[in-house]
């Protein structure tokens, strides 16, 4: 069974929404779209770019979609061209409530039951991220369809706007797998893999009491 991988930028509050320019996402009328732009430097890159060996498909929701869509396949041969040619051939899957003409090439819209087409996916591919799609990722959390979490934590707070936990999710279990790490602008990489455990308990007053 395939792993599916939640790759987030976020702030240090938490916020997610529209961190690559001031136009993907203006919902609730966020004014800070791009606040990642100031913070990006060749280490964040590297790891971006590293993080993506290995992936076999892309599992979007709509508004990312659409961002994806009107970028990625016009830029091959610029700076990011490693980027874009690996994003236009994977295959490209969109869970939307509505109705979308899909140009972008390989892309498959999932009708009907999108958890139980999303669950279908981890039998066709090994590696599946999701990348931004901050309403869609809501449901992998609540169905515990997620696999790997990769949050890549800026060193700002903005005080509104939408939020990777912001409905709560399911009492979860995490375990780091691999070193945080800080970038030279101080945004902090951390990767966890979800556990099948709800969190522990216990009673700090006797444990003071056992010291």
């Amino acid at each position: 069974m395939g792993f599916i991988h939640i790759d987030l930028f976020t702030t240090l509050d938490g916020v997610a929404q529209a961190p690559g320019g001031p136009e993907e996402d203006t919902e609730g009328g966020f004014r800070f779209g791009g606040w990642q732009a100031p913070l990006i430097d060749d280490v964040v890159g590297e790891q971006v770019g590293a993080g993506m060996a290995g992936m076999d498909a892309l599992l979007l929701g709509r508004r990312t979609y659409e961002t994806f869509a009107s970028y990625w396949p016009h830029v091959e041969n610029g700076d990011d061209g490693g980027i874009a040619r690996l994003f236009n051939r994977l295959p490209k899957y969109v869970a939307s409530r509505q109705a979308l003409t899909l140009d972008w090439a390989n892309s498959t819209l999932l009708r009907g039951d999108v958890v139980a087409a999303v669950r279908g996916l981890r039998d066709r591919h090994e590696h599946i991220h999701v990348i931004g799609s901050l309403d869609f990722v809501q449901t992998l959390f609540a169905e515990r369809l997620c696999d790997r979490l990769t949050l890549w934590v800026h060193p700002i707070l903005l005080g509104s706007g939408k939020k990777i936990f912001a409905t709560g999710v399911a009492p979860t279990s995490l375990r780091l797998i691999e070193p945080v790490v800080s970038s030279p602008r101080g945004v902090v990489r951390q990767r966890y893999e979800f556990l099948d455990e709800v969190p522990g308990v216990g009673d700090m007053s006797l444990r003071d009491r056992e010291g």
